[in-house]
């Protein structure tokens, strides 16, 4: 048993710091509905201000820490504040790019800045050892562990007796009830932000002595909190404390017993994301209620079909003559027509149907690791093994499916996520995907069609050009079938359905293994194009950039496809200078969350400006006695004593 104490003791340490992040997450979730995707990007960047002021600048640790904690922080959940403001009338899809869009402006920025290498983070608590049942101790893991107890019980004793904490509270649970004590709204969401963010520098500081300062790895890292979250609910700040510890504990515990096997090396980091995932699948529908508004999202207006019919023609002419315009960009091009499968895939779930993805970097690397079996490994026929890439991503896709059937919004995008990072962890390395042998082998198609070569890059252009054809056709007929339809109701109201005799589950099914297949046909062009691949191109990251550049493209039913692909593959190797290419997606964040501030933020000035004009008109109205004294009073009269 003394074996244990040693991983017991790391698991506590780092449990504590989950539980620390965790619940800031909740509180601002609690208090505006908004749960924010950005808070682990929040954390790195506190660490890396801290490095610039305490390294850097040569600024004493405790006056760096209080800079970043008490000042830094606050100002940035003012600016927090704000969005959380413009997102409330968000359909819950628009919150969650809004929130992904910080994500990759602050990871964006940090990279820009930095670099992506790991910089090494010095230790500022004390280092001075303790021997305790013949463990060793260190200072500073007692300083974290004992301060992140000391937070929980604080924050929640906070919440339910200090006036302003039972504001925060209603704030969410009847905001009309909370208007009748006076309370301000802008000043409990800003002090709700302002905590959050605090924990979430504290967490950044906290975790970096441990990792070192890298944007990815740091952000990712503070996200594992998102189990902790879950395990709370989003609601119990202590029950969220003690999730963190749990998970801590468990992924420590399996460090020690997978240590002996290779292929389980990715279990321990896999944990909170195992819990994250078996909590949403485990808990019952009533107790994953959404904090916040649920807005229908707006009907799209068509445009005349004489319009449609000509920018189709054009469209497709200008298609058929990339290879004689772009030279020798064309393999640009080729890579931006895959592009346009996957933002097909994705729109079929966020535009169509309401539900939002935030695996499908998995479902195309899932399509391209099988692409490479059949085409290569077994020796399938070229166009039957790109066939069977999209039919091994359908199993897949229902299975993902099981959760939606259960949940939405947030939690579905919880869920999506939380999976797509257990197969980036655990199958990436496995032999049935890409294993550890650096990259597998995609082959081209091989023989002449029309006197082209189909392996050259002018051959197969033409090839993924058929294949997304094919795609856009199939895209097509589903929105003119009865499954369409259903689609379009899942979106709109899934109860409405469900009473015109619809079976709204067998309907999330389908649509997820629709959009899975897509994205696996996707994934095995992707492997062609470049001759062999590895899961370097579909890490968990892509799913949340592809989701913000298709936000970014607009609702267009195609259109918004081929605008994202141009943005994400096209537009960069336009840009001349490198440093503009590395702040592409410091843009695109901004970008997704200010399309998202737009369709929530001006819903929101709209509902407001309503409910003014209709309270000034109750107090503007006469009472009946007024009303009986106008009717027997002269006109003059009535002018003279009711003032203008």
């Amino acid at each position: 048993m003394s074996d244990l104490f040693p991983f017991l003791i790391a698991g506590i340490v780092a449990g504590s710091l989950y539980g620390v992040t965790a619940m800031g997450l909740v509180l601002t979730y609690r208090t505006s509905g908004i749960f924010n995707f950005g808070h682990g990007a929040i954390a790195a960047g506190a660490a890396y201000l801290f490095y610039e002021l305490r390294t850097l600048h040569g600024l004493p640790w405790p006056a760096a820490a209080f800079l970043c904690v008490f000042v830094a922080a606050p100002m940035l959940g003012a600016v927090l504040e704000l969005v959380a403001r413009g997102l409330a009338a968000a359909t819950p899809a628009a919150k969650i790019v809004g929130t992904v869009g910080i994500f990759l402006a602050i990871q964006g920025m940090l990279t820009f800045h930095y670099g992506s290498s790991t910089i090494t983070f010095e230790p500022f608590l004390p280092q001075r050892v303790y021997e305790v049942a013949g463990v060793r101790i260190g200072a500073d893991q007692i300083i974290v562990t004992v301060l992140g107890a000391v937070l929980a019980v604080g924050l929640s004793t906070f919440l339910r007796r200090t006036r302003l904490g039972i504001a925060m509270r209603g704030m969410v649970d009847d905001p009309d009830l909370l208007d009748l004590t006076g309370a301000s709204h802008t000043a409990i969401r800003l002090a709700s932000w302002v905590i959050g963010s605090c924990f979430a520098a504290l967490s950044g500081l906290l975790i970096a002595p441990t990792i070192g300062l890298d944007p990815f790895l740091l952000t990712m890292l503070v996200v594992q909190a998102f189990g902790a979250a879950v395990i709370g609910r989003l609601s119990s700040l202590p029950m969220t404390y003690a999730g963190g510890l749990l998970v801590g504990v468990l992924a420590a515990l399996l460090t020690k017993y997978v240590s002996g096997h290779a292929a389980l090396g990715g279990l321990p980091a896999s944990v909170p994301f195992l819990v994250l995932f078996g909590v949403l699948l485990t808990s019952r529908r009533g107790r994953l209620s959404e904090a916040g508004a649920v807005r229908v999202g707006r009907v799209r207006r068509q445009l005349p079909a004489v319009v449609t019919r000509g920018g189709v023609a054009l469209g497709a002419v200008g298609l058929m003559a990339v290879p004689g315009l772009v030279g020798t960009r064309l393999s640009v091009y080729t890579n931006a027509l895959i592009f346009v499968l996957v933002f097909l895939s994705l729109r079929l779930l966020v535009r169509s149907s309401g539900q939002v993805s935030l695996c499908h970097a998995a479902f195309a690397a899932i399509g391209a690791a099988a692409f490479s079996h059949l085409a290569h490994g077994l020796g399938v026929p070229w166009p039957l093994a790109v066939l069977g890439a999209g039919l091994a991503a359908v199993p897949v896709g229902a299975m993902v499916a099981i959760p939606a059937i259960r949940l939405s919004g947030l939690y579905l995008a919880l869920a999506t996520f939380g999976f797509g990072i257990l197969v980036e962890r655990l199958g990436f390395t496995t032999g049935l995907m890409f294993g550890k042998i650096g990259a597998r082998v995609a082959p081209r198609p091989h023989g002449r069609l029309l006197g082209v070569d189909l392996a050259g890059d002018r051959g197969f252009y033409y090839v993924v050009l058929g294949v997304v054809v094919l795609g856009v056709l199939a895209v097509w007929a589903v929105d003119r079938t009865r499954l369409g339809r259903l689609l379009q109701g899942l979106a709109g109201s899934p109860i409405a359905l469900t009473t015109q005799g619809a079976t709204v589950n067998i309907t999330r099914v389908l649509v997820f293994a629709l959009s899975a297949a897509l994205a696996g046909v996707a994934g095995a062009l992707f492997a062609a194009l470049s001759g062999s691949i590895n899961g370097t191109p579909f890490n968990s990251l892509q799913s949340l950039l592809w989701l913000a550049v298709l936000a970014i493209a607009g609702s267009g039913r195609f259109s918004a496809a081929f605008v994202a692909a141009g943005l994400l593959a096209v537009l960069p190797s336009y840009l001349t200078n490198p440093r503009w290419v590395e702040l592409l997606p410091v843009a695109f964040g901004l970008a997704a969350l200010a399309s998202s501030v737009l369709q929530g933020g001006t819903a929101g000035v709209t509902d407001w400006l309503r409910r003014s004009v209709a309270r000034r008109r109750e107090l503007d109205r006469p009472g009946p006695a007024e009303e009986r004294w106008r009717a027997s009073t002269p006109s003059t009269v009535v002018a003279e004593a009711v003032p203008s």
